[in-house]
C-alpha cells in the first residue's frame, strides 16, 4: 500500500510520520518542492494534482491546512485556496485513483453556541473565515465521492511546533502573572493521539469500506483555557522547570476582554460517541496528553 501525506512538518503530520509508517510505503512532502517535482504545498493546486498522480497512492492523508484564525480574516483567498479548494483536488485525484482521503477538520465550523458536545449530524455554522473555508474543504470531500475519513479535532498541541501550551510556558518563564480565557470550553487533545487514532482507523477502513464519514476526535473530558494553563505549569513545576507565576497569579478573563480579528467559539465541546463505538477505541483522558508532553519538553 502507498500513503501520500500531505503536511508531514505540522504538529499532526510530524506523529503522522511514525504512526503511518507501519502500514506501507510512505512518501511523505511539505511545501517544498522535492528533487523529483513533488510538491505537498496547497497553495500550488496544479502542482499538487501532479503530483497525486505521479504518486498514484492509495490512500492520501491530508495533515496540512491553513490555521491561522485571525489572519484568515484579512487572507480570504489564500485560506480558501489551501482548506477549500486543495481538498477539491485531492478528493477529485482520490476519486479517480480509487484512493481513499483521509483530512483533518475543526470544531469551528459549528458557531460554538451551548453547552452541549457536538455530534457530526448537527447543523454547522461557522462565525469566522477559517471555520467557514475548512467546512467548505468538508463539503468538496464529500460531494467527490471518494471514500474518506473527516476528523474534527480541536485544541491541537504537540511538542514539536508552536501552540497555546508552549506559549504559556514561555510566558511563565518571563511574567509574574498571566491572564487567560475561562469562557470557552473544550478538549486539548495531542497529535499524537490524533495521529495513532488515525492509523487504526485506516486498517478498519480498508476492510470495512462502509465507515467511510465525519467523526469528531478530542480527547476526553473538557476544560477552558484557564484551567488548561494552569494544568500546563502546575506539570512544568513537577519537572522542576522555573515558573515565575504562582498558580493564584493565572487570572481567569472573559473572552470580551482579549478582542480578537476572528471570533471564537465559546463551546468547542466535541461528541467522540460516534469515533469510538466504530472504531472500538477509548480515548485517554485530556490531562493525561498534557503531562506527557510537559514531561516530554523538560
Amino acid at each position: 500500500m502507498k500513503i501520500l501525506l500531505l503536511g508531514k512538518n505540522g504538529q499532526v503530520g510530524w506523529e503522522l510520520q511514525r504512526a503511518l509508517a507501519p502500514l506501507g510505503e510512505l512518501i511523505a512532502l511539505d511545501r517544498q518542492r522535492t528533487a523529483k517535482g513533488l510538491t505537498g504545498d496547497l497553495s500550488d493546486l496544479a502542482g499538487l494534482k501532479a503530483t497525486i498522480f505521479a504518486i498514484k497512492p492509495d490512500v492520501i492523508v491530508n495533515a496540512a491546512a491553513y490555521t491561522a484564525v485571525d489572519k484568515a480574516q484579512a487572507e480570504v483567498v489564500l485560506a480558501r485556496t489551501i482548506n477549500a479548494l486543495a481538498c477539491q483536488v485531492i478528493a477529485e485525484a482520490a476519486t479517480e485513483l480509487g484512493a481513499w482521503c483521509i483530512h483533518y477538520s475543526t470544531d469551528y465550523v459549528f458557531d460554538g453556541t451551548g453547552c452541549e458536545p457536538w455530534q457530526e449530524t448537527d447543523s454547522t455554522q461557522p462565525i469566522n473565515i477559517y471555520g467557514s473555508t475548512k467546512l467548505e474543504g468538508e463539503h468538496f470531500i464529500q460531494a467527490s465521492g471518494c471514500q474518506h475519513l473527516i476528523f474534527r479535532t480541536s485544541w491541537v498541541y504537540a511538542a514539536r511546533g508552536q501552540n497555546f501550551a508552549k506559549t504559556m510556558l514561555r510566558l511563565a518563564q518571563e511574567r509574574d502573572s498571566l491572564q487567560v480565557i475561562d469562557d470557552q470550553i473544550g478538549a486539548p487533545t495531542g497529535a499524537e493521539l490524533i495521529a495513532d487514532v488515525t492509523a487504526h482507523a485506516l486498517r478498519v477502513a480498508l476492510v470495512k469500506p462502509e465507515v467511510s464519514g465525519i467523526y469528531h476526535l478530542v480527547a476526553s473530558g473538557e476544560t477552558s483555557w484557564h484551567c488548561y494553563a494552569q494544568v500546563v505549569l502546575d506539570s512544568a513545576r513537577e519537572c522542576d522547570v522555573n515558573i515565575l507565576v504562582e498558580s493564584s497569579a493565572v487570572h481567569p478573563i472573559a473572552t470580551k476582554a482579549y478582542p480578537t480579528p476572528a471570533k471564537r467559539p465559546h463551546n468547542s465541546r466535541l461528541n467522540t460517541t460516534k469515533l469510538t463505538h466504530t472504531f472500538n477505541i477509548v480515548l485517554p483522558a485530556w490531562e493525561v496528553g498534557v503531562k506527557r508532553m510537559v514531561m516530554e519538553l523538560f
